[in-house]
């Protein structure tokens, strides 16, 4: 099985730090690679941005399946999932995205959830997905750490002390019995969070690895009827900005 996740910013470092927090999360007979665009945004952190973003989601997809390399299912591995329905209709293989794995696991292992993200101006979005994926009840916390993305790429940082903050008050505060980390470059930190929270830490690249091979074992695709079915005309792939494979 080949799972292809794709980082929509241009940051190698970030993509290099996903890939291995999804190995850790695979199966011996997961094959896994990392895409970043060439050109775009250094980091997600605006409507704008995410736009880019979701461009370079679904030309690296038509990209990939038209290369003839088999790919078994894509991960979107950005926390806005930007492009994830245009992903799911170019797509002939499951999609999933980190914020929406990362939900679904948090109820299978509390009653209630919280967010910590990086910026405040990010959680209009992160409460959008909430609503999308139907867990008001769920999430009973959406926590910024007011850290940049890229700030967590700088082990000289100040950014896990920060997230660790925010999530210790969604626990202690918000009554929330998990966290979920609110960007992909928090992969890799759950261990070191749940040792000072004492409640089981979520990240989304991880999440997502479990949940999409799930869906390919399954043989279950994502629905070619009604919303999903093909867009009527392929998106122009060569006008948009090539991809870094890792």
């Amino acid at each position: 099985m080949h799972l292809r996740l794709i980082n929509p910013n241009t940051s190698v470092p970030m993509t290099e730090q996903i890939e291995v927090a999804a190995w850790r999360a695979s199966a011996p007979d997961i094959e896994i690679s990392a895409v970043c665009p060439s050109e775009g945004a250094a980091s997600i952190e605006s409507h704008t941005e995410e736009i880019l973003a979701a461009a370079a989601v679904v030309a690296e997809i038509e990209r990939a399946q038209s290369a003839g390399r088999r790919i078994d299912g894509f991960v979107i591995a950005c926390f806005g999932d930007p492009g994830l329905d245009a992903a799911r209709e170019v797509a002939s293989v499951p999609v999933v995205g980190i914020a929406e794995a990362a939900m679904h696991a948090a109820t299978l292992v509390g009653r209630h959830f919280g967010v910590v993200t990086t910026l405040p101006r990010t959680l209009g979005r992160a409460e959008d997905l909430v609503r999308r994926y139907g867990f008001e009840t769920a999430c009973v916390s959406l926590r910024a750490a007011d850290v940049p993305v890229l700030a967590l790429e700088d082990p000289s940082s100040e950014a896990v002390d920060a997230i660790a903050a925010e999530a210790l008050r969604a626990v202690e505060e918000d009554r929330a019995d998990a966290i979920v980390l609110g960007c992909a470059g928090m992969a890799g930190l759950c261990r070191t969070l749940e040792a000072r929270l004492g409640v089981p830490v979520l990240d989304g690249v991880a999440a997502s690895v479990g949940l999409v091979s799930g869906l390919v074992r399954m043989g279950a695709g994502t629905s070619k009827r009604g919303e999903y079915a093909y867009p009527p005309r392929s998106m122009p792939t060569s006008a948009m900005p090539r991809n870094r494979v890792r």
